[in-house]
């Protein structure tokens, strides 16, 4: 028996449909392949986007979504998906899978890029250089809420109980406003750029009940700690977030996410996704006191124009100064000029 071809093509408008179906149904998609996300790149960012649907027998057997980012400090690339954890192919066989990567680097070497990403959760070109700074944490939930409590370490739980007691209270945001607030004043103090506050109320108006806010009040009605999430499937992934200075002391992050892990629970959601972090930052440990373990990140680059991997990420000691910088910078100043930075970081 002959076997059916695939072919491989630019999707449009038109293919929306069929592609999101295909990223509902594939065990190797993302909340980062729904083709909304090409909106946003182009809409926000003002990327140029390159979505690749496979066919084969006139059905979708897989898709790529690919962004190009051209920066005069910080390169230029052809990668699957920036702002996303998770990118690279999602195919039903590997015949779609090399057909849609074989056009992806067609279209990089046509672009002239310095490289192409690949934001892989499993590995695919062991002969390509990959970048092995990033690890994510996902669990399985007990339809129990009690269990999934029981299920914290003793040490991470006790937090919990301590924003319990002191009286700390989670509420579902409307708008982004309390968690813009909450989210620009703490990457400022970290040193790095805030992402606009256009792009988040285009998430919430993009996505609708598939992307929510959760803010951490004190007895007071002072703000704490906020987190925006997104729901796949029967999947939460936590994503961005923010905290007063204040918010450790009064236990209010481990609240926020025991809270929202209760919520996604009572969803009958099955997964809490925690997310990237980077291996040895505090983010890394807090996930891991939770009870989460690390799987590894296969980001994989195909170099084209370079010699080594790209390092755009604060822990890169090149950065070091500009971080200091940007910490001193008035925070609304801040604020205006950081979407025209991170925009090219991805």
């Amino acid at each position: 028996m002959t076997a059916v071809s695939v072919s491989v093509r630019a999707a449009t408008d038109a293919d929306r449909a069929n592609w999101n179906a295909f990223v509902e149904a594939s065990p190797a998609a993302s909340f980062f392949h729904l083709f909304e996300w090409r909106d946003i790149m182009r809409n926000v960012f003002g990327h140029r986007t390159h979505y690749l649907l496979a066919e084969q027998a006139g059905r979708v057997c897989g898709v790529l979504p690919l962004a190009q980012v051209k920066s005069r400090l910080f390169g230029h690339s052809l990668v699957s998906l920036p702002f996303g954890v998770y990118g690279g192919v999602a195919a039903d066989n590997e015949s779609a899978a090399l057909a849609l990567e074989t056009e992806a680097q067609r279209i990089a070497q046509s672009l002239d890029v310095d490289h192409l990403e690949f934001r892989n959760v499993s590995a695919r070109h062991t002969d390509w250089p990959t970048e092995d700074l990033y690890v994510t944490f996902r669990k399985e939930l007990s339809p129990d809420v009690e269990a999934n409590m029981n299920a914290i370490p003793r040490k991470q739980r006790a937090m919990v109980r301590k924003g319990i007691k002191n009286g700390l209270v989670a509420k579902f945001d409307a708008d982004n406003a309390r968690f813009f607030e909450l989210y620009s004043d703490n990457v400022h103090r970290h040193g790095t750029p805030a992402m606009s506050r256009r792009y988040f109320d285009t998430l919430r108006a993009t996505f609708g009940e598939r992307c929510s806010v959760m803010t951490v009040e004190g007895p007071d009605g002072a703000l704490l700690s906020s987190v925006m999430s997104f729901y796949f499937r029967d999947e939460i992934l936590p994503y961005y977030a923010g905290d007063a200075e204040a918010a450790r002391d009064l236990a209010a992050n481990d609240f926020k996410y025991w809270e929202l892990m209760r919520h996604a629970c009572e969803r009958g959601i099955r997964v809490f996704d925690y997310g990237r972090s980077k291996q040895g930052t505090g983010s890394y440990s807090f996930k891991k006191n939770w009870g989460f373990e690390p799987a590894p990140l296969h980001y994989e680059y195909c170099l084209y124009k370079r010699d080594s991997l790209p390092r755009n990420n604060p822990s890169n000691p090149k950065y070091k100064l500009m971080i200091e910088v940007w910490r001193r910078m008035p925070r609304s100043f801040a604020n205006v000029l950081g979407p025209f930075i991170v925009r090219n970081l991805g």
